[in-house]
C-alpha cells in the first residue's frame, strides 16, 4: 500500500486518533466520539492492518499508542487545527456578525485602549465575540506567530517581516519615582542622571523592559535591578513604596498617590500598534474589526 492509499483511508479517522492520543483509552475514546467501542476497535484494527502494524498496545488498564501511531496521532491534530480554522472562516464567512476574534495585548493595554475599543464596536456590532489574551509583548508576538491569535495590540510595534503592521498612537514614557525623591519636582531629567539609581523593572520580554534596557545603554550603564515584575501596576506600587524608580507610560488620569512623574530630556515614547499575520486570510469577523481599529487611528 502506497502512503497516498494510507492517507485516503486515514483521513475519515484525525478525530479518532487524535481522541485516542488524549484519552489512552478505547472505551472513553468511544463515549467522546459517541460511537460504540466495538466500532472504535474494529477502526484501529483496520487501520493498524492498513499500515501493516498495530497502532495501540496494552498499558494498564489502558491502552498505549505505538510510535507509529503516536506519529499520525500528531498529523492527525495538525490537520484537525487547519480542518477546524477553515471550519470557522466559512461560518463566519456566512454569519459575520457574531464571528469571533482572538485579540492579544499588553496587560498595561487592558486598561483603557482595549475596552475603549470593544465598546466602540459591540456599539456598532452587537453580536461580535472576542477572546482576549493578555500578556508579555515576546508572549505575544509568539502566540500571533504560532496562529493563536488573530490581532494583536503591542507596543513597540514589531519590525518582523512575517507581520503587517499599523501604528495606532505614541504614547510618552515618563520617570516614575516616589512622591519624596530628589528628582520629583524637577521638569526633565536626562537618562545619563539615573545611573545610581536603583530600578523597578518588567520581566525580560516585556516591551517597556527593552526600552528601559536600550535608554540605559545609550546612557552609557546598565541599571541597577531592585525589583523585577509582571504588571505596571505592581511596578508603580513598588514605586509608591520607595523601592526604585522606573520607566513607565503616562498614568491617567494622573500619577497616583505617592508617585510623581517626570519628563525625560529629551522625550522618549513608544509606539502603539495593531499587528496580524502576512498575507494570511482571515474571516470577515477579524477583518471587520481591523478595519474598524484601524479607522479609529485615521
Amino acid at each position: 500500500m502506497t502512503h497516498e492509499d494510507l492517507t485516503s483511508q486515514l483521513a475519515p479517522h484525525l478525530l479518532l486518533l487524535a481522541t485516542l492520543r488524549s484519552t489512552r483509552n478505547v472505551t472513553r475514546a468511544a463515549e467522546l466520539l459517541g460511537v460504540p467501542q466495538p466500532t472504535v476497535s474494529r477502526r484501529l484494527t483496520a487501520l493498524g492492518e492498513s499500515l501493516g502494524a498495530p497502532l495501540t498496545v496494552s498499558d494498564g488498564r489502558g491502552i498505549r499508542l505505538t510510535r507509529a501511531a503516536e506519529l499520525l496521532a500528531e498529523a492527525s491534530e495538525r490537520a484537525l487545527a487547519s480542518v477546524d480554522a477553515g471550519a470557522r472562516l466559512a461560518r463566519e464567512e456566512i454569519e459575520p456578525e457574531s464571528g469571533r476574534v482572538v485579540l492579544g495585548f499588553l496587560h498595561l493595554l487592558g486598561r483603557s485602549l482595549v475596552p475603549s475599543l470593544l465598546r466602540g464596536y459591540r456599539a456598532q456590532v452587537p453580536g461580535a465575540r472576542f477572546t482576549l489574551v493578555q500578556g508579555s509583548r515576546q508572549e505575544m508576538v509568539d502566540r500571533l506567530a504560532g496562529g493563536e491569535l488573530d490581532l494583536a495590540l503591542l507596543a513597540p510595534v514589531p519590525e518582523d517581516v512575517v507581520f503587517e503592521t499599523a501604528v495606532l498612537s505614541t504614547q510618552p514614557i515618563l520617570l516614575s519615582v516616589p512622591s519624596g525623591h530628589r528628582l520629583a519636582g524637577r521638569s526633565g531629567v536626562r537618562m545619563e542622571e539615573l545611573a545610581d539609581e536603583e530600578f523597578v523593572l518588567l520581566e525580560p520580554g516585556y516591551g517597556l523592559r527593552r526600552i528601559t534596557d536600550e535608554l540605559c545603554a545609550a546612557a552609557g550603564f546598565s541599571p541597577k535591578i531592585a525589583f523585577e515584575g509582571q504588571e505596571s501596576d505592581t511596578v508603580r506600587g513598588l514605586v509608591a513604596a520607595g523601592l526604585g524608580v522606573a520607566l513607565l507610560p503616562h498614568f491617567e488620569p494622573g500619577a497616583p498617590a505617592g508617585v510623581a512623574e517626570v519628563q525625560i530630556e529629551p522625550p522618549v515614547g513608544r509606539t502603539i500598534g495593531l499587528a496580524w499575520r502576512r498575507g494570511e486570510p482571515v474571516s470577515r469577523a477579524v477583518g471587520v474589526f481591523r478595519e474598524f481599529v484601524l479607522g479609529m487611528a485615521r
